[in-house]
């Protein structure tokens, strides 16, 4: 995390939360990226991470912070496209869900593999796409809640638009956004530990069945 990161994080951020659709809507959608920024500064010494994890981390707050903002079924660019290819709906929640299974994969992947939580590695993308899919039923709990509380705040904070199978598809995007992630970035990630964790002490990707 360094100062550009910073400065895309807060400046965006500011952007969301000037005049956004709904203020309840906003502090729903962007709690996750505030939440995971405070833990982020909190550990990032005991526990700082790779380059590739805090780029995703960001990645995945801007998109939190743009649904707040708009509000996920009203993302400006995404009305483009669904009036452009003649879509039923606007798709940007899909996308939101997707980065829900891609970006914890990642940071899962690198939580495990440094703690060593793990004796045997082969299990290893079967705990992260398990993990991943657990927090996406999680997160759709949460919506469920939200619903029962306030219908008002439900409809834009689930974002549904009418498709009754929207929180399966939703728990389906992020799980194959979790294994999209392992199968792309498994060895990109695996250098960028090992250089890291060569700072503190001795590692090998071999270590780990690599």
């Amino acid at each position: 995390m360094n100062k550009t990161w910073l400065i895309i994080f807060f400046s965006t951020l500011l952007w969301s939360v000037i005049n956004p659709k709904d203020y309840l809507t906003w502090l729903l959608e962007t709690a996750p990226a505030i939440i995971g920024f405070i833990v982020m500064m909190a550990t990032r010494r005991s526990f700082q991470l790779t380059s590739l994890t805090y780029s995703l981390i960001l990645v995945f707050s801007l998109i939190l912070m743009i649904g707040g903002h708009y509000t996920y079924a009203e993302v400006p660019l995404f009305n483009w496209f669904k009036d452009v290819f003649n879509l039923e709906r606007n798709n940007y929640d899909k996308l939101g869900h997707f980065a829900q299974g891609f970006v914890p994969a990642i940071i899962a992947r690198e939580i495990i593999i440094r703690n060593k939580v793990l004796k045997n590695i082969n299990w290893l993308n079967f705990f992260i796409v398990s993990i991943c899919l657990a927090i996406s039923a999680f997160y759709e709990l949460i919506e469920w809640g939200v619903a029962m509380v306030s219908k008002e705040a439900a409809e834009s904070f689930l974002g549904t638009q009418g498709y009754i199978w929207d929180t399966q598809s939703d728990m389906a995007l992020a799980l194959l956004g979790s294994i999209v992630a392992l199968i792309s970035l498994s060895r990109i990630h695996d250098r960028q530990i090992s250089e890291l964790m060569a700072k503190h002490q001795p590692f090998s990707a071999a270590h780990f069945g690599k």
